[in-house]
């Protein structure tokens, strides 16, 4: 009987931790809570549950998977198949956020043409997000809008960024302002009205780049 119980209790556990408890969007609207996902209680070698893979423009899916870095696991984007104009994104089913705040670390591991990454928010579907990214090959961080598959720039600041390091990226955006941090500095800002409704968020790569990220937190803030 002790036995059963504390299988019961592992399962129960291990369900609530890797299922959003707190959140603003499908599970308890009229809640604004904080959300975490550190990926550690997912299979290796697959796409976490509850997400689902994207990609905008040229090429084919790319490969999103749970993996084991150094005893850690974080989720990661490792298909070198795509070049030029195709980014990846994978999302979370259930969470739709319009004002959020977005934090996540990423490292940008291999990749000739790319290697940066970043979150997307307000995410509508494969064609129209916003998405800002830092990217160690060109020392630069930038935050854009996708509309009809199209990318545009809103800001752009260059600085050091190294391949093979972890950073903190994070995002806040209310009504038509967004804030973007790097390592908790503010680093760039940027108006813009074109998603007005709240939207899916999850996380993007481009072309060639094998990108880690681990602890994403999503908060609604009002």
């Amino acid at each position: 009987m002790k036995t059963l119980s504390l299988s019961i209790l592992s399962i129960f556990l291990l369900t609530a931790y890797n299922t959003p408890t707190t959140n603003n969007g499908s599970y308890n609207p009229a809640e604004s809570q904080d959300i975490t996902f550190d990926f550690e209680n997912y299979s290796l070698g697959k796409a976490p549950t509850g997400w689902t893979t994207y990609f905008t423009g040229k090429g084919d899916l790319g490969k999103w998977q749970i993996l084991d870095d150094h005893g850690n696991k974080v989720l990661a984007q490792t298909s070198k198949e795509n070049f030029g104009y195709h980014f990846d994104v994978i999302v979370n089913n259930e969470l739709s956020y319009k004002d959020v705040e977005i934090t996540v670390r990423f490292k940008g591991t291999d990749g000739e043409e790319d290697q940066g990454g970043g979150p997307v928010w307000r995410y509508k579907d494969a064609n129209n997000y916003y998405i800002a990214r830092a990217n160690p090959l060109e020392n630069n961080y930038r935050v854009y809008k996708v509309i009809d598959g199209n990318r545009r720039q809103l800001n752009s600041v260059n600085m050091e960024i190294k391949s093979g390091k972890w950073y903190s990226l994070k995002i806040t955006m209310k009504g038509d302002k967004i804030n973007c941090y790097f390592n908790d500095e503010l680093k760039m800002e940027a108006t813009d009205n074109s998603f007005q409704n709240a939207g899916k968020t999850g996380l993007w790569t481009k072309a060639d780049a094998v990108t880690y990220f681990d602890d994403l937190k999503i908060k609604d803030i009002e």
